[in-house]
């Protein structure tokens, strides 16, 4: 064993010879002259440098976008729009959801939210409605709730909204005389328009069934979703003419007059008009 380590030692230690020489003159052209140690380490230095010299070729010059699976500009940019319309997408689905809730609350005849004030009312760290009401100052909450509560149905505050209807040609959904003006003070957001039993109940723009169906208050009623964000509802009918997903145009006939629900006993139609989760006076657009 002593033997052999020293032979290894030895060769390790030993002078080697590399040379290149011309084939046909015998001219030697180059001599590399080292022993054992200092080739195994000449050899190590050069792999090193060449792995040192690919990695800072690959990380510092645009060869990095020939690898397999590394993004491109192109690609990073499309990762970044991506992200910027999956965040626009969220913002728009959250809407929807309030909008849905307020569809909801319309129809059961509760209040319906605010959607520009859920909105204002968030900060950029998501603080919720709740937790702002809670750092409200006892001598200020008195005065706020009473604008909040004037502010609630405040229609001229939508004026840019309503706007955006201006123009538009409503269809008449029954003829007849109002009996019961819109008056959002008294809590009023709709009209009665006092009919005859079966008559004609006519959607008053091109939209889509959304609800249709039965409760002992309203009777038999129906909703539709218009364009720019409209809603129609029609309550207290003796029949409905149309189902939810039906697709009507103006004008269509959607219901037949009645007294049914506990809240009317006379032949009647009671009307909504909604925009943007908004009551709207409808005798402003439409003629009775």
């Amino acid at each position: 064993m002593a033997k052999r380590n020293s032979e290894n030692n030895n060769k390790l230690r030993s002078k080697y010879r590399f040379a290149i020489f011309n084939d046909t003159s015998h001219e030697e052209l180059f001599v590399f002259r080292s022993n054992g140690v200092a080739l195994i380490l000449s050899i190590i230095t050069i792999i090193a440098a060449i792995i040192v010299s690919v990695i800072a070729l690959i990380s510092f010059t645009s060869l990095k976008t020939f690898i397999p699976g590394y993004p491109t500009t192109e690609s990073r940019r499309e990762i970044v729009e991506n992200t910027i319309k999956v965040d626009s997408l969220k913002n728009e689905i959250d809407l929807w959801r309030i909008q849905l809730a307020n569809i909801q609350k319309i129809v059961s005849g509760s209040t319906p939210l605010q959607i520009d004030s859920i909105i204002n009312l968030k900060d950029n760290k998501g603080t919720t409605i709740d937790s702002l009401k809670e750092s409200y100052a006892k001598s200020d909450s008195i005065l706020r709730a009473a604008v909040m509560k004037e502010e609630q149905f405040n229609i001229t505050s939508s004026k840019q909204r309503i706007e955006q209807i201006e123009g538009m040609h409503f269809y008449t959904p029954i003829k007849g005389v109002v009996t019961h003006e819109f008056s959002p003070n008294a809590n009023r957001l709709f009209i009665n328009i006092s009919a005859e039993a079966n008559s004609t109940v006519s959607a008053i723009l091109g939209g889509t069934v959304f609800v249709a169906d039965f409760s002992d208050q309203e009777g038999y009623f129906i909703g539709i979703q218009h364009s720019n964000n409209l809603i129609s509802l029609y309550k207290h009918n003796s029949k409905l003419l149309k189902e939810v997903g039906d697709v009507v145009e103006a004008g269509t006939p959607i219901a037949l007059a009645g007294s049914t629900g506990t809240l009317t006993n006379q032949p009647l139609l009671h009307f909504e008009l909604w925009h943007n989760g908004l009551p709207i006076n409808p005798v402003d657009y439409i003629k009775f």
